[in-house]
Parts: structure tokens; C-alpha cells; sequence
């Protein structure tokens, strides 16, 4: 026999109470049920204010649509020039004099006139014709003239429309050219050396009239990525170090280096009195351990060849690979190419 308790609801010996048919005694002395329910709270959201069933327009309702409540961001619309009271031609406000106001970029700057000119020594190196600290030996020594007018003072603005002359040659501002150079052996990184052979400007032939420099320097024996310019900025930013430009070379050697010699060249190795550590160094190749992958910032002149010499190891073969966020992909050996827009503003910004 099943037991039951006073309310008539049978005994359940685990879990809670069916909710189904619950009878309850009234104050009245009559019993009532209590509708059956699902166990869920009904969802009135699409009730409350500023709720909407659906996007109008994409037939979307439900989760899905889009809610109506004001966001509180300032909202602005777009009224057309009619419609402005400062621009009406009615004049129906009775102001009188109403001018249109004049809109542009929010947030720029008003261009500088023209006229302002730019500082003589920026001028002259601009030109290609030398450094700005040259220009401004020029200039002290009386070496320049404008407009048929010699010029001492340093602080002096010029424009392109001014006769900018060095000992009675008129110099016109070039466009900055920045140039890419897969480095060829044999060839010294210079723009002239009266001992050299052969000088890396002669690999562009006639295809580039400004006078460019390399940036850095790449011995005569070393191939690979090198960088010409006339924007001395750049070049000062990219050469400093302070700035501290990552360069990666591919390094073949006469012999197997050991592990031993890989830890010693990132914990540093003394030359000239100055610890050069490497950033980065791993086996270029798994199976030919003579070939070797190394990152430095290093400027030193010959800084790869006389560390592998001090820890007894001779370069055959070095090559550089990667410069300031600059590659030698699908550039041939002795070739060149000018940089993308993209490429001179990463190495502006330095972001590489």
C-alpha cells in the first residue's frame, strides 16, 4: 500500500516533489490544482521597452535582432546644405551678413606657406652633393651663393625656385632613392676608391641619375642585401648604434663549430675592448654543422669574421641576408631594385 500524506500527495523516498497536480488547501475549506509547468520563467523581454521583435527591414526576430535602446553615443545626422539655418538664401532668421562657415578635415593642420623655404645646409645636401655638416662647411667658407649672393649665415631659408650655386655650379634639390642591392663578390661597398677595382655604384649603370651612398658597409669578400640612399636621415637612423638595426648573416666556415662555441658567442666575446654577444645564433644546416644562421646589431668593421677568428674558427663564405627588415628574395646576385612606398615607410617608422 502506498503511503500518502495529509494532503493526499504520495511519499517520494528521493528528489523533490513532482510539480505536476500539486493540490492545496484553501481557506475556504476547497482544494484547488495548480496548472501544470514547464520549469522555465516565461521570457517577456520582447515586452520591455525599447526592445524590438526584429530589425525593420531584415525580418530578423528573436536573440538575433537588434535592440532598440539608445546606446549612448551622441548620435548625428546628416542634414542637407538646404536645410542648415546658415545656409538658407531666405534668410528667414532676419540675420543679416550670414556667411557659410567653411568645413575641412577635423583635427589638420593649415599648410605651410611655400615661402618658408628650408634651411640652406638641408638644401644643399638634398642635392646629393654632400653631407649637411659638408654644406655647412661650404657655407663657412664662403663656398655658396643665392640668388648671386654669397651666403655665411647657417640659418639661412632657401626655396626651389631660388639660384642655389657651389663654386658657380647650381644645384637643384633631387628626389629622395632608396635602392636595394643584392651584393655581388669582389666589389668594394664605396661610392669612390682609386685602389678599388670595382665599386658597388657600378652595378646600377645608368638607371639612376641621382648620387646615392651605400648605408653601412659590407666588406669586399661579403655578399648580400645592401642598401643605397641619398636621405641621410634615414641613413644616420639605420647606421647609429644606438638604434640598434638587427642584421642576420649566413656564415660558412672551414670546420664544424661545437656547441660549446655557440654558447660562447651569445655570451659574448671580447674585441677591441668591447663584448660583442650575439643575438641569436643556430646551424644554418642540421646536417653540415660549418654553416651557421647569426642575428647581431653590431657595427664593428669586420665585427663576423674576427669573432669566429678569436674562437678559432676561419670565415670561407659570409653572407647577409637580412637588413633593417630587408631581404635579398627574388633579387639575383648583382641586381637591384628601388624600395615599395611600403618598405621606405617601414624603415622610417621602424617597425620591422
Amino acid at each position: 500500500m502506498e503511503n500518502k500524506q495529509p494532503s493526499g500527495r504520495p511519499v517520494r523516498k528521493f528528489g523533490k516533489p513532482q510539480k505536476g497536480n500539486i493540490k492545496s488547501r484553501r481557506t475556504d475549506g476547497q482544494n484547488y490544482s495548480r496548472p501544470e509547468s514547464s520549469g522555465r520563467r516565461e521570457d517577456n523581454r520582447h515586452e520591455r521597452p525599447y526592445r524590438s521583435s526584429g530589425r525593420p527591414g531584415t525580418g530578423k526576430t528573436g536573440p538575433d535582432a537588434r535592440s532598440e535602446r539608445p546606446s549612448g553615443r551622441l548620435i548625428v545626422k546628416k542634414v542637407k546644405p538646404e536645410d542648415r539655418p546658415f545656409l538658407r538664401t531666405d534668410n528667414s532668421s532676419g540675420r543679416k551678413d550670414v556667411k557659410p562657415r567653411k568645413r575641412g578635415a577635423r583635427g589638420a593642420k593649415a599648410a605651410e606657406p611655400e615661402t618658408a623655404g628650408i634651411r640652406l645646409n638641408r638644401f644643399i645636401a638634398n642635392s646629393g652633393v654632400c653631407s649637411r655638416r659638408d654644406a655647412d662647411e661650404h657655407i663657412k667658407n664662403g663656398l655658396i651663393t643665392v640668388n648671386g649672393k654669397l651666403v655665411t649665415d647657417m640659418g639661412t631659408k632657401v626655396t626651389h625656385d631660388d639660384d642655389v650655386r657651389l663654386k658657380n655650379k647650381r644645384l637643384s634639390a633631387e628626389k629622395k632613392v632608396y635602392i636595394l642591392l643584392n651584393k655581388p663578390k669582389d666589389y668594394v661597398t664605396t661610392v669612390e676608391d682609386p685602389h678599388a677595382e670595382h665599386t658597388v655604384l657600378e652595378l646600377l649603370g645608368q638607371d639612376c641619375p641621382e648620387r646615392v651612398y651605400p648605408v653601412g658597409r659590407l666588406d669586399k669578400a661579403t655578399t648580400g642585401v645592401l642598401l643605397l640612399t641619398n636621405d641621410g636621415e634615414l641613413t644616420t637612423k639605420l647606421t647609429h648604434p644606438k638604434y640598434k638595426r638587427k642584421k642576420i648573416y649566413h656564415v660558412h666556415l672551414d670546420h664544424p663549430v661545437t656547441k660549446n662555441d655557440l654558447f660562447k658567442l651569445t655570451e659574448g666575446i671580447e674585441l677591441d675592448g668591447e663584448i660583442i654577444a650575439a643575438d641569436a645564433v643556430a646551424y644554418a644546416d642540421t646536417e653540415d654543422k660549418s654553416q651557421i644562421g647569426i642575428e647581431l646589431h653590431s657595427g664593428q668593421n669586420r665585427v663576423i669574421r674576427r669573432i669566429f677568428e678569436t674562437i678559432g674558427y676561419k670565415v670561407k663564405k659570409l653572407d647577409r641576408v637580412y637588413f633593417a627588415g630587408l631581404t635579398k628574395k627574388n633579387l639575383k646576385r648583382g641586381k637591384w631594385r628601388f624600395l615599395t612606398d611600403k618598405e621606405v615607410s617601414m624603415l622610417k617608422r621602424g617597425i620591422f
